[in-house]
């Protein structure tokens, strides 16, 4: 089993995200161990819709071209209501992770439904608490999850964004252990 670490980076706009994810892709980071969710902070002063075509979401709303240009260059897409966060809207593997979650029934004390996406990849329970807190006051969490080699090169080109919080989690769960027997 291949030990994969994560990236996480965490921006005040959509515009400082998006930025990020061009710089990833233009230096060869494979997108598809990328991701990217944010509150969907909008609802209440446009009017929003969402729908499925085919295998993608559209979405309509102020920040419609964003999260459509986002859903067209990662691999899944979901939007989520997750209590203490609000709406939520994700692409990449955090969905699987996320569904996995809810999935399983799984409430690790005081962690949301993402929360306990991230615990399962080895994230730390106090930065997923950081993490559902950005979230909460409307910032963007860009993910980059992968081997070492492929997390270091992201770590290099994150670096240089305007984030407001970056941290890299090595793997800590063990092979054969489930990350919330401690929780």
């Amino acid at each position: 089993m291949s030990v994969l670490d994560t990236v996480v980076a965490t921006y005040e706009t959509h515009e400082q995200a998006e930025r990020a994810i061009k710089e990833l892709q233009k230096d060869g980071v494979d997108m598809k161990g990328l991701s990217i969710a944010g509150k969907d902070t909008n609802t209440d002063e446009h009017v929003v819709g969402y729908y499925n075509a085919g295998d993608r979401i559209m979405y309509w709303g102020k920040e419609g071209a964003f999260w459509g240009g986002i859903w067209g260059l990662l691999f899944g897409s979901a939007a989520f209501v997750i209590p203490g966060i609000g709406p939520l809207l994700a692409a990449g593997p955090l969905v699987a992770w996320i569904v996995a979650g809810l999935e399983g029934a799984i409430v690790v004390g005081g962690v949301s439904a993402l929360g306990a996406g991230l615990l399962s990849i080895g994230i730390p329970k106090d930065s997923v608490i950081q993490y559902d807190a950005a979230l909460t006051t409307n910032k963007y969490l860009l993910l980059v999850h992968g081997t070492s080699e492929e997390v270091e090169k992201a770590k290099n080109i994150l670096e240089d964004t305007p984030h407001t919080s970056f941290n890299v989690h090595r793997d800590t769960v063990p092979s054969g252990r489930s990350p919330f027997e401690n929780y």
